[in-house]
């Protein structure tokens, strides 16, 4: 099969089409025919660093897909030949979506609604997963929370509004100015144009926090929670030390957490997805063998939305 992999680790260039063997299914596992592969900022420092677990290469990145299921290990009864899923495969140890065909465990994929074709199922999984495990399994979000959503025409952020105000919640984002109408068109109820405004000085009185800058972005969002209120931190290597123990200071709850597979919230995303409730905004598609130049796309930091490489015809 093709597949984007890398020798060695570095910039954009490192990444090389590639002819490896194809994986065989093991028990309760399912093999599918990657259709279209969702790019995430883990992606590119992963290719840069080895990642989180300082993963030795060669390796093939690539955590979110759409396909279809063309074969299976023993005990795998949840998905049939032929069935078009879409799914995130173990974070941070499962990489491998960018390539012609992924095994993974059944569970970890889910059926692909209809009305989604596979680039924009695939750029769901880890981004929607992610704001779905903050937000309403740690933060417990519900009608009448308010919620911020930092970064939030980001890959994340954008789903995160949607999801939030599915549950109920009234929610503020940050972006810059020229992403405003695009929030607002998702839901959001306020948007602080943090290149212009200082949100620690103009937000009061939330809810939760959902932070993905880090740095200073963690202590700043403290000072806009209410007692009692909760925040969780996606950018782990960037968070500032200490950043709990101020938080519990104040009488604030604050998480730290990973992404992970999860068969029942992926499955009540792609409920609010056929619903037209939650849409991904694509930014740009290419195919397999731009990888590079789909890296060197999303490590500007100024794409809305996912990018999202297609695998074959």
């Amino acid at each position: 099969m093709k597949a984007i992999s890398q020798d060695a680790l570095g910039g954009p260039d490192v990444l090389k089409l590639v002819e490896l063997d194809r994986p065989e299914p093991g028990p309760t596992e399912v093999l599918v025919r990657v259709r279209a592969a969702g790019l995430n900022p883990t992606d590119w420092k992963t290719r840069a660093t080895g990642g989180l677990l300082g993963t030795p290469p060669p390796f093939v990145l690539g955590w979110e897909l759409s396909g279809e299921v063309v074969a299976s290990g023993v005990g795998q009864v949840l998905h049939k030949p032929g069935d078009e899923v879409f799914g995130l495969l173990r974070y941070p140890q499962g990489h491998g979506a960018f390539a012609e065909y992924v095994t993974a465990p059944s569970r970890h994929f889910v059926r692909k609604p209809a009305g989604l074709d596979h680039v924009q199922a695939a750029g769901i999984p880890l981004a929607a997963l992610t704001a779905w495990q903050a937000l309403v399994d740690v933060a417990g979000v519900r009608e009448g929370h308010r919620v911020l959503v930092h970064a939030a025409a980001g890959g994340v952020g954008h789903l995160a509004v949607q999801i939030a105000k599915a549950r109920g919640a009234h929610v503020i984002g940050t972006a810059s100015a020229a992403k405003h109408a695009f929030l607002r068109d998702l839901g959001a109820d306020e948007l602080v144009d943090y290149r212009a405004h200082d949100f620690a000085e103009v937000v009061r009185d939330v809810d939760v926090v959902l932070e993905s800058v880090g740095g200073d972005y963690g202590p700043r969002s403290l000072r806009t929670l209410r007692p009692g209120g909760t925040m969780i931190s996606l950018a782990l290597s960037r968070m500032e030390p200490g950043l709990h123990e101020r938080a519990a200071g104040l009488g604030i709850r604050s998480e730290a957490m990973l992404v992970e597979p999860d068969h029942a919230a992926l499955r009540a995303i792609a409920a609010l997805a056929a619903a037209g409730r939650l849409r991904v905004s694509v930014a740009a598609v290419l195919p397999l063998e731009e990888a590079a130049k789909a890296h060197e796309m999303g490590e500007t930091g100024r794409t809305t939305g996912k990018i999202v490489l297609t695998v074959g015809d």
